[in-house]
């Protein structure tokens, strides 16, 4: 097969189904679909972690496309999210997720100094969650009893590289040490030697002591959530993007084995490697954004190494085009089958940033891409 080739065809199909969908959605920040359309997470909750990707899917679309309404759409989520800016219960580990997606993505393509300026707010308050003697980033807030002021999580991997860009805009290097201090905590914490990763991990919060791991949004303690797995595979990929750092490089290769490795031969992806045998829930999610950290990583390796990564990224990417998208515009959502975690009660529905990843993914492939990581 051309792979290319059939890359470009999947990228159309995303083109012709985006624009409908964007002209019946450009007043919304959606999460998932109700009834085959978006919701609006905005009048929801304005400081949901993912109210970054319908922006950062348009982004990627302009930037494709050059259609201004794209941009347009894009550039009104990122205003809304100001909101968001002045609420300081809303502004946690997922800074990054909302703003390099959004103000960071508006300032690479069109040189806006507004949205410099909320990209380098967004990295600030990022910055001010480090805990100097645990050496990791703070990930959720709580009531005010301090509870979960030791918890860190693997998700925190995806959100570095707004640290990184801010310490690449401004020259400080606090961006830098605090982003790479966290990386070597989740690296030191997280990572199993299996190449697996734990979802989240409690420190203590006044002596930065390892307290103990929580199966999170995975079926328990000691299992192998997949998008947590696809979060290391991509974050530590970025990592090393950003630094340079070649252990960052060799934990992505390990994480990427393992995650390959525990591939049903269907190439479709469990909620959890070890969840029941008998349970048969998927998460598309993890399949796109794992997609997405594979392709980077055969960018990255040697030349006897090149092909491997992309293989594995291909087999994911053309299972979920076979069976996994709508490419009818009946609905909104093009992948189906997504699951946020293995204890919700809602299980294979369609996310938002499901359907960003594999436009990134597709975007990697035919060279379309606005990196905005």
């Amino acid at each position: 097969m051309d792979e290319r080739a059939w890359a470009d065809g999947v990228s159309e199909k995303i083109k012709r189904k985006v624009r409908i969908v964007a002209e019946r959605s450009r007043d919304k920040i959606p999460y998932t679909t109700v009834d085959g359309r978006f919701d609006d997470r905005r009048k929801k909750n304005i400081c949901w972690w993912t109210n970054g990707f319908w922006a950062g899917m348009l982004w990627q679309l302009y930037h494709a496309t050059g259609d201004m309404l794209y941009r347009q759409i894009a550039q009104e989520n990122e205003t809304w999210l100001d909101e968001n800016l002045m609420i300081a219960q809303g502004l946690d580990h997922d800074n990054g997720f909302k703003w390099l997606l959004t103000a960071v993505a508006d300032y690479r393509a069109t040189g806006s100094l507004a949205s410099q300026n909320r990209g380098l707010l967004a990295a600030g308050h990022l910055a001010g969650r480090f805990n100097p003697v645990g050496r990791f980033l703070r990930a959720w807030n709580d009531g005010g009893d301090g509870g979960k002021a030791g918890w860190a999580i693997i998700d925190s991997m995806m959100n570095l590289p707004l640290l990184y860009w801010a310490w690449e805009e401004t020259n400080d290097p606090r961006f830098y040490h605090i982003a790479t201090m966290h990386a070597d905590t989740v690296e030191t914490y997280f990572l199993r030697p299996d190449g697996s990763a734990k979802h989240i991990v409690e420190f203590h919060a006044g002596t930065g002591e390892y307290v103990q791991s929580f199966g999170g949004q995975g079926v328990a303690t000691g299992s192998a959530w997949t998008r947590g797995q696809a979060w290391a595979l991509y974050g530590f990929t970025l990592s090393y993007l950003h630094t340079k750092e070649k252990r960052y490089l060799d934990d992505a290769k390990r994480i990427a084995h393992y995650f390959v490795a525990n591939l049903p031969e269907s190439g479709l992806v469990p909620v959890d490697f070890r969840q029941p045998k008998d349970c048969a829930w998927e998460d598309s999610t993890a399949a796109a954004i794992a997609a997405c950290g594979l392709l980077e990583i055969d960018r990255c390796v040697p030349e006897q190494e090149k092909g491997l990564y992309a293989r594995a990224a291909l087999r994911l990417l053309h299972a979920l085009e076979e069976k996994r998208c709508r490419w009818d515009t009946d609905c909104d959502n093009i992948l189906e089958k997504c699951t946020a975690a293995y204890h919700d009660k809602e299980h294979e529905v369609s996310l938002i940033y499901g359907d960003y990843f594999l436009t990134e993914a597709i975007w990697k492939l035919t060279g379309q891409e606005l990196f905005l990581w």
